[in-house]
Order: C-alpha cells, then structure tokens, then sequence
C-alpha cells in the first residue's frame, strides 16, 4: 500500500518529530515550516516569528499499519490543543497548534476528531488546533532533522520531550515499533 502524509504542528516540531518516529507504520517524520509567507524560511526567520510559519512535522506513513485517526490521537497526546499560539514556554504564533491537510478526507477527519474532543470535555479549555488545507512545506535545516536523537542531553530536550515519549509509549504501547525511525 503507498505511503500517506500528514503534517502537524503543535510547539516546538523537536518535541513532535521524536514521538512520532516510535509508531509502528511511520515511515519518516521531517521537521520543517508550513502555513506561512515567506519563500524558503530559515529557523531563524520563523523563530522570529514574521513569516507566518508554524514548526510542523511532516509525516509519511503507512496507513495498512497506522490510521490517520490514530496519528490524531497522538498528536493530541503529545502537545497542549487548548494554549494559543504557545506551547509551554514556546511562545509566539510559530508554535501554535494546527493541522495541514493533505486531502479534503483528512479535513474532515481533523474536524470530527476535534468536535468528538470538545463534545466529551477532554480539555477544560475550547481547543484552538487550526485545521487548514497545507499550501507548502518546507524541510528544517539538517541540524534540525533527528534533534532529540543526536542531543538528548540538550538543556531543552532533557526537560520537555522525555514526558511526551513516556506518555506516548504508556498510552500507544500497542502500536510502538521496535526501533524508532531514524
């Protein structure tokens, strides 16, 4: 079965990139910008917060292995849908959260799955996911790509992905691969 894609963006895209590339199915999870303005951004020029971009990670997965609704429901996991534009202390539009839709389907997937959170009061807040069609994607710089692997000592790193893989390894256990994806 081909590969689908699906892009995310909730805070930092170091602390969504790491948990993702332990599900079985994911094929790769590539740090990167999406939602903005500018042409070919820099880290750099998204950090600063003009561009318009959000941090996201792209991600190519098997759906054989791993469903569109299940990559949802670790995305809602591993970040905080109801803060806007912040994410801990990331602050600033670039680390809002959104959804970018590769296809009209996972659209209306992102809406439901949204609508069934806010219908069972899963958060004591309103979710403010933005959920829009994906105009472009650009890759992060290479240093950016793996991060959490090759600095896991990193000050950042060390304080605020290890919560996020535990909660997604205690919650998904099932659906974990045995090696992650490098």
């Amino acid at each position: 079965m081909a590969t689908q894609t699906a892009t995310f963006g909730g805070g930092c895209f170091w602390c969504i990139e790491a948990p993702f590339k332990e599900l079985a199915g994911v094929e790769s999870a590539v740090s990167g910008y999406a939602g903005g303005d500018v042409v070919d951004p820099t880290y750099r020029q998204v950090c600063s917060g003009d561009t318009g971009h959000a941090e996201v990670v792209q991600i190519e997965y098997d759906p054989g292995e791993i469903s569109y609704g299940d990559l949802l429901e670790v995305f809602f996991t591993v970040h905080d849908p109801t803060q806007l534009n912040r994410q801990g202390p990331d602050v600033g539009t670039q680390y809002r959260s959104a959804i970018f839709t590769h296809s009209d389907d996972q659209q209306q997937a992102a809406e439901a799955f949204i609508a069934e959170l806010n219908a069972s009061d899963a958060y004591d807040d309103d979710i403010v996911t933005e959920v829009e069609p994906l105009d472009t994607f650009y890759r992060a710089e290479e240093r950016h790509q793996d991060y959490y692997e090759k600095n896991p000592a990193q000050g950042y790193c060390s304080v605020h992905i290890p919560p996020k893989l535990d909660k997604v390894r205690e919650k998904f256990a099932d659906r974990l691969r045995e090696q992650p994806v490098h």
